[in-house]
C-alpha cells in the first residue's frame, strides 16, 4: 500500500498544460512541479511561460518546456504536441485550462460572437484532447483535467453583477457546461483503455485588476458561503488530487472549488 506521499507524487510523470502562465494556470502549474512532475507551459504568453518555466525549474528541480500555443489554431497545437514529445516521449497528465470568449447578450449577439465563445471553450478542449488522446491510448494510460468553470454548473446572477462590466456572457457558461459533459463522455469512453477524465470548476478566482473593484468583490464575496473570493493558490491541492494516484478510483468527476458557490 502506497503512502499518502506516495499517491500525491508526480515523479516521473508529464504534464501538459495549456495556459500555463495565466492567472489560474500558473498556480496549477506549480502545484504539478512541486509534485516531481516535468510540465509542458504552453500558452500565447511565450515570455511569461519562460520566466514561469525558469520558477519552477529552479523551485522544484524539474524540467520545464515553455512552448508557444494558439489554442485557436489547430497546426499550433500539433506543433506544439509535437515538440512536448519530442522533449518527454510521452503525456501522462493534460490540463485543459487555456480559454477565450466574447461578451454580449443574447439579443444583440451576433452569430460570429456566439461561435467565438463556443470555440474558446468546448472546442478547443476538444481540439487539444483530440491531439493529444491518441498517444495516451498508446501508452495504454493518461489523465485528462478539463477547467471548467461555477457558470458551467449554475447561471450566473444579474443582481450581484449589476453595472460592474463583469457580468458573463451566455456562451461562457454554455461552453464550459459542455466540457463537463465531454469530460464524462470521455471518463465512460476511454476508461477500459486506462485513462481517467475529470473537471475542475473553479468559483470566483477574480483577477488582480478586478480585485481592485472593491464594491463588486464585497458583492461576490457576499454571495459566497465562505463569505469570501478565493486565490489562486487555492486550486493546487485540488489538482494535485485529480492529477495524482490519490484519485485514482476517480473519474467522470466535476470537482467544484468555489467556496460554496454552487451549493445554494
Amino acid at each position: 500500500m502506497k503512502s499518502l506521499q506516495e499517491l500525491f507524487s508526480l515523479e516521473n510523470k508529464v504534464a501538459f498544460i495549456s495556459g500555463a502562465s495565466g492567472h489560474l494556470g500558473s498556480a496549477i502549474s506549480e502545484s504539478l512541479a512541486e509534485c516531481g512532475a516535468n510540465v509542458v507551459l504552453a500558452g500565447r504568453n511565450q515570455e511569461n511561460n519562460k520566466r514561469l518555466a525558469e520558477k519552477l525549474a529552479n523551485q522544484f528541480g524539474v524540467i520545464c518546456l515553455p512552448v508557444y500555443l494558439d489554442i485557436s489554431s489547430r497546426d499550433s497545437i500539433t506543433n506544439c504536441v509535437e515538440l512536448a514529445l519530442k522533449e518527454f516521449e510521452k503525456v501522462d497528465i493534460l490540463i485543459n485550462n487555456a480559454s477565450y470568449g466574447s461578451t454580449g447578450k443574447i439579443e444583440s449577439m451576433s452569430d460570429k460572437d456566439w461561435e467565438i465563445g463556443i470555440d474558446g471553450t468546448i472546442n478547443q478542449t476538444f481540439r487539444l484532447t483530440n491531439s493529444i488522446l491518441p498517444y495516451m491510448v498508446t501508452q495504454g494510460s493518461g489523465n485528462i483535467i478539463n477547467i471548467s468553470s461555477m457558470y458551467g454548473v449554475v447561471s450566473p446572477n444579474p443582481e450581484i453583477y449589476g453595472d460592474s462590466g463583469q457580468n458573463n456572457p451566455p456562451n461562457y457558461g454554455v461552453g464550459k457546461a459542455a466540457i463537463i459533459q465531454f469530460t464524462k463522455y470521455i471518463a465512460c469512453h476511454y476508461g477500459k483503455e486506462g485513462i481517467r477524465a475529470n473537471c475542475l470548476s473553479p468559483g470566483p478566482f477574480p483577477k488582480p485588476e478586478v480585485l481592485e473593484n472593491g464594491e463588486f468583490i464585497n458583492q461576490l464575496a457576499c454571495k459566497n458561503p465562505l463569505g469570501r473570493v478565493g486565490r489562486p493558490e487555492e486550486l493546487k491541492g485540488a489538482i494535485a488530487y485529480l492529477a495524482s494516484d490519490a484519485s485514482s478510483f476517480v473519474t467522470g468527476h466535476n470537482l467544484s472549488v468555489d467556496g460554496g458557490w454552487t451549493a445554494w
